[in-house]
């Protein structure tokens, strides 16, 4: 279908920037402009019952963390979310307003990582933070009032990808068991050779040429990009891995790859619903327009929760 009138509005009112000068931007600034643009998309943050924020022991030093507690008694289910932001940009400050909506909304506490980013800080370096924010999740489940028998993780984007490594890892690496993985549009693999990157390259806020840089800037070399835990949709084996959702948009270059690791899933016999939502752009969720992605997003967890 067309694209939707609401993105096209977003998308003549985004200020164009030449992909020169925007390379000759340093990345501080990036981060900067990146964040705030999200947070004026995203909207204002709900209150909500507590917010804690903490540094828990990680692989390359301390890792931030930032504990979303919903009112209510426990234990609560537990979401681990990782922000997107192209493995470069973005942080848990950027993911105020999703995160606590859903957290309200789902019942359950959030967990938002603050990964190493790139290049400062190359592959495996995010993956690790994530892998063991969710290991300290679920070992301090109890302390936090949640319930460590049903510990999900999400991501969008890089997130995605995050969240979609970290299960494939609970899994090869014996634990933590995880009751779901929700990918939102992710990044899953390192090639640019699909139909929806050729027929989104550009025009739809994130590019062809975006994403080639987002994958240099994280990977150490190319041989990082057969790794699973860098691309997960070249993993060989994707059986034993958590359920998932997976989320995608009509003009979004990843578009694909996040379709095809769904099937891959349910060819592996890994239960998964995978929706596309035509009309969209990459990262459509806290538009307007994503209102239905963000209720099914909620109505599955809250379902999963529910069960476990």
């Amino acid at each position: 279908m067309s694209l939707n009138p609401v993105v096209q509005e977003f998308l003549r009112q985004i200020p164009q920037i030449d992909e020169a000068t925007l390379r000759s931007i340093p990345m501080e600034d990036r981060r900067k402009i990146s964040d705030e643009m999200i947070k004026l998309w995203s909207g204002q943050p709900q209150p909500i019952h507590q917010v804690d924020d903490r540094l828990i022991p990680g692989p390359g030093g301390e890792i931030p963390i930032r504990i979303y507690r919903p009112e209510g008694n426990g234990p609560f289910p537990i979401l681990v979310y990782f922000h997107g932001g192209g493995f470069c940009v973005g942080s848990i400050d950027t993911e105020e307003a999703p995160v606590r909506s859903q957290a309200n909304v789902i019942g359950c506490i959030t967990v938002s990582v603050e990964y190493r980013l790139a290049p400062e800080h190359k592959f495996p370096a995010a993956v690790e933070d994530c892998y063991a924010a969710t290991v300290w999740a679920t070992e301090n489940a109890s302390r936090l009032g949640g319930d460590p028998t049903r510990v999900a993780v999400s991501g969008a984007s890089a997130g995605g990808n995050m969240a979609a490594v970290v299960a494939l890892m609970a899994r090869d690496q014996g634990g933590p068991t995880l009751v779901c993985q929700v990918l939102l549009y992710p990044m899953l693999n390192y090639a640019f050779n699909t139909p929806s990157y050729h027929e989104n390259a550009e025009g739809y806020l994130l590019a062809r040429n975006d994403l080639k840089e987002f994958w240099n800037l994280y990977l150490r070399n190319e041989a990082d990009g057969d790794n699973p835990y860098a691309s997960p949709l070249r993993a060989p084996d994707l059986s034993g891995l958590a359920p998932a959702l997976v989320i995608t948009a009509e003009y979004d270059p990843l578009r694909d790859e996040g379709e095809a690791y769904a099937a891959r899933l349910r060819d592996a016999g890994v239960p998964v619903i995978c929706k596309r939502y035509d009309g969209w752009i990459h990262g459509g969720l806290p538009m307007e327009i994503g209102q239905e992605a963000t209720e099914q997003t909620n109505a599955y967890l809250q379902a999963v929760f529910a069960v476990h």
